[in-house]
């Protein structure tokens, strides 16, 4: 029988009748961009199926390649026409695929979407394993400023279908384009508003990990050996250099944005692999994180030679920092499924999940408006390193004055606690 610590009865009891589990919380301090924009969000949610893909699950050590035609389900936000309702809800399971959960947001189901008008895509890539709802919260925010949004269940990769780490080594990268020619090829209403040619990719750990990949930064020879690897040396596809990688290069893709993104802590990229990228790229990052590693994801932002880069760092806090939707209330309570918490999935120790997905609503919006949209958010990278070493200091009317140092769109004494540090091609 499982032991029943005081803080987990505690935990239960606490718990309200019915959760809201609410992923659009703004805070009143939050900084200027996480503000949620002027589209009314619709949802919708869709199945796209690439056929004979090869099965990783199914292939063994020598013999025949298995292939098969790989399902994927996508979660779409869109601005909707006018007039719409907004609010509704996601039914969905936690991290151990077995306890249900609803969350609540904005996004009318299944609502028309705008009309006469033409938005950028955005791909939503989750970790492992994750879902498409892990990084709702993002998904609904950006979507209400004008962009189409599609957050993918990678298969084989989510808490309902976790299965070899194998193959979402082989396949992320390929996911994240698969779903952005499907969105482009779309002939509804929904497909209408798509704008060709003009996407970014958001990825979070493993959906990092994919980003990187797709962004230029092919995969090492040694990790072709990597214990969790495909058989017969099948993540030869992502191999730099190769004629495969190359392929997925896509001019398509404006900007990406890795958060906490795993593979240069177990060798999956080098400098010479990392110097390949040759798009915007902006990582998030914990100071602390223990499962992709800091200073690997340092090594990221110092060996990507080929392009632009920001690094934000959440100091102090772990591999949640900024991408995982706030905990549900169901996961304080132990799981049927492990006799523990999935709380620590979400959550920081340090942290406030609200408070970091409004800042990484901040920079990924200033970031998509001024890499898809032409928006000049200069002012909102232009920042001192240390945010506490910013300057507050206002004229009588509120305006800056040059003394005045202080973070772009963060209110007085609200940006402690990060960095955010650039370094530009050929650095």
């Amino acid at each position: 029988m499982t032991r029943m610590f005081p803080a987990m009865v505690a935990a239960m009891t606490a718990l309200p009748a019915v959760a809201e589990n609410r992923i659009d919380v703004v805070r009143p301090d939050a900084p200027e961009l996480a503000a949620i924009g002027d589209h009314i969000v619709g949802v919708r949610t869709l199945t796209f199926t690439n056929p004979d893909q090869v099965d990783i699950l199914n292939t063994g050590a020598e013999g025949e390649v298995a292939r098969y035609d790989r399902s994927l389900t996508v979660e779409v936000w869109y601005p909707a026409a006018d007039g719409t309702t907004p609010g509704g809800t996601y039914d969905t399971v936690l991290r151990d695929g077995v306890t249900q959960t609803t969350l609540t947001g904005r996004a009318a189901r299944d609502a028309s979407p705008a009309a006469d008008n033409t938005f950028p895509l955005v791909i939503i890539s989750h970790g492992y394993p994750g879902n498409r709802f892990l990084m709702a919260h993002l998904g609904e925010n950006i979507a209400s400023k004008g962009y189409v949004v599609a957050s993918i269940d990678h298969t084989d990769s989510t808490y309902s279908d976790q299965s070899a780490f194998g193959s979402t080594l082989y396949n992320r990268p390929w996911d994240q384009r698969f779903v952005v020619d499907q969105m482009e090829s779309l002939d509804d209403d929904l497909g209408a508003l798509v704008q060709d040619g003009n996407a970014a990719v958001v990825g979070y750990s493993m959906g990092g990990y994919g980003a990187l990949i797709y962004a230029g930064a092919g995969v090492t020879q040694e990790s072709l050996d990597f214990g969790y690897s495909p058989p017969q040396q099948l993540l030869a596809r992502n191999l730099s250099g190769s004629d495969s990688h190359a392929s997925l290069s896509d001019d398509r893709i404006k900007a990406f944005v890795a958060i906490g993104p795993w593979g240069n802590n177990s060798g999956f990229f080098s400098p010479d692999t990392l110097a390949a990228i040759d798009s915007p790229l902006m990582l998030i990052a914990g100071e602390i994180d223990d499962v992709s590693i800091y200073d690997a994801m340092r090594g990221i932002f110092d060996d990507a030679t080929g392009t632009d880069r920001h690094l934000l760092t959440f100091q102090s806090a772990n591999h949640n920092a900024g991408a995982p939707m706030p905990a549900p209330a169901e996961s304080y309570a132990p799981s049927p499924a492990t006799g523990e918490p999935t709380f620590g999935h979400y959550a920081d120790a340090v942290w406030d999940n609200v408070r970091m997905n409004n800042i990484t609503q901040h920079f990924v919006t200033a970031w998509l408006d001024q890499h898809l949209k032409g928006i000049d958010r200069a002012a909102y990278f232009d920042l001192v390193p240390n945010a506490q070493d910013g300057v507050w200091d206002r004229d009588d009317a509120g305006n800056p004055t040059e003394a005045d140092t202080y973070w772009t769109g963060f209110p007085n004494r609200t940006a402690a606690g990060l960095t955010f540090e650039t370094k530009r091609a050929g650095e």
